[in-house]
């Protein structure tokens, strides 16, 4: 359903937010579904080094292609804002400059993951017997970026002018595509790793193609127009200093996981394999908990636009609430249930199961931490500060966690599992306390200037 510029302006909220955010949590759960698949088939039918082979690329894979990703939230956010304010003309080039950046930017990632994959994994400590494994899912992984850079923008674009159900639908599409062939090429045709990377591939370009014609297809002033495709320099520009920071947020975010994936690799291929499983597992919560972020984004953006501040604190009330139920309920579902949801990825390492629920203690159960620091960030992106929760992030997770495997975790007494991901939870506190400090002085400047 594509809903009226003016369904997040006006009306009740709380119904509304869930209403939107349940069908975001559900695109992503399904996409992390369609991600499990992928690692469950390559267990089971190649062995628990294939999962270690496959969960080694993924923080190195996010450091990539985070800060292009961030691009898209920057289009997000201009299109929400312009449809707050009633700005076809915005709203027309916004559109029209996003696509066309994020192919160039998809074909640049592509030629980086392409050309350096082994060196990077070299970089990050990868053991010996699962890095080829690692270079070959990376390689032909990188090759859908241009087609994974489309749906992120594209999607984008649709969530934020109010329709929630098109990007659902179009990942459930590709997402069956890409469970089936991964049942052909890694089990039929025993092609492991790159099996499944060639699976996830076509499954990008299903995406890409379906959120095109949906945009194609628009009736309103987000409609896509092919002749039009020409990049604005102002609109671009804009782009880029909306979602720049957040693309340097999860940049610097994985750069830290990096080093978390590093520290991890250094107690050898089975922590690899419980560790790659647990964190599977653990992004369920995480990208129920995101929901909110986007939600909180996306309505936040429209009403800023709108000039509705009030409105705003409001929402960001609703929002924290709703995030931090969710993040503790599934959080402690995942622990409790840790052992029967690993041994779903694991068939051949109790050893590599019993570390997967040792990191769940210290990460999952403690995760909605992590889901009130998401909400502030959305809501602070939304209107338009994306350079602050960026440098507070920044801050508060990434460098304290570097620091934190530099110091206490490098001390021989405490380099162990738990020390090192201990550092998690203590980030997540840390940064949401100043991100709502923040938060609240710049509401208090809103609300006062608007009475002025």
């Amino acid at each position: 359903m594509v809903r009226s510029a003016a369904y997040m302006c006006e009306g009740p909220l709380t119904k509304k937010i869930i209403l939107y955010a349940l069908p975001v949590i559900f695109t992503g759960v399904l996409q992390l579904l369609f991600n499990a698949a992928d690692l469950v088939i390559v267990g089971r039918f190649a062995g628990s080094l294939s999962v270690a082979a496959v969960g080694a690329t993924g923080s190195i894979i996010n450091l990539i292609v985070n800060l292009f990703i961030g691009l898209s939230v920057g289009a997000g956010v201009m299109v929400a804002q312009g449809i707050g304010a009633g700005s076809y003309e915005d709203v027309h080039k916004t559109v029209h400059t996003a696509l066309p950046a994020a192919v160039i930017g998809g074909l640049g990632l592509t030629a980086v993951g392409v050309s350096c994959a082994r060196l990077f994994l070299t970089w990050m400590g990868t053991q010996p017997d699962v890095i080829d494994g690692a270079v070959t899912y990376m390689r032909i992984y990188f090759c859908g970026m241009a087609a994974s850079m489309v749906y992120n923008f594209g999607a984008s674009i649709l969530r934020a002018a109010g329709d929630i159900r098109s990007p659902l639908i179009f990942l459930s599409a590709a997402g069956v595509l890409n469970v089936a062939l991964n049942l052909v090429f890694v089990i039929a045709l025993h092609m492991g790793v790159a099996g499944v990377a060639l699976a996830t591939v076509a499954s990008q370009a299903v995406s890409a193609a379906l959120v095109t014609a949906a945009l194609a297809r628009r009736d309103d002033m987000c409609r896509l127009f092919f002749r039009d495709l020409r990049i604005s320099g102002r609109h671009l520009k804009q782009m880029v200093r909306i979602g720049l920071p957040a693309g340097i947020q999860g940049a610097m975010f994985s750069i830290s996981n990096v080093l978390i994936q590093s520290s991890v690799n250094s107690f050898g291929s089975v922590a690899m394999s419980g560790s790659a499983a647990s964190g599977n597992i653990e992004g369920f919560v995480y990208i129920s908990m995101n929901g909110f972020q986007q939600t909180a984004t996306n309505f936040t953006g429209q009403n800023y636009g709108a000039r509705q501040y009030r409105r705003i604190r409001r929402i960001t009330g609703i929002c924290l609430v709703a995030v931090a139920a969710t993040g503790a309920a599934l959080g402690a579902l995942c622990y409790v249930f840790g052992r029967t949801l690993l041994g779903i990825y694991i068939t051949d390492s109790p050893e590599a199961i019993e570390f997967g629920v040792l990191r769940m203690g210290y990460i999952a159960l403690p995760y909605f931490l992590d889901g009130l620091m998401e909400v502030m960030t959305g809501t602070l992106r939304g209107m338009g500060r994306s350079a602050l929760p960026m440098a507070v992030t920044v801050a508060g997770v990434c460098v304290f966690r570097v620091v934190w495997i530099f110091t206490v975790f490098s001390a021989p007494q405490y380099h162990t599992p738990g020390v090192l991901f201990m550092s998690y939870p203590i980030s997540w506190t840390v940064t949401f306390a100043v991100e709502l400090i923040a938060y609240l002085v710049l509401m208090r400047k809103l609300l006062a200037g608007a009475k002025g």
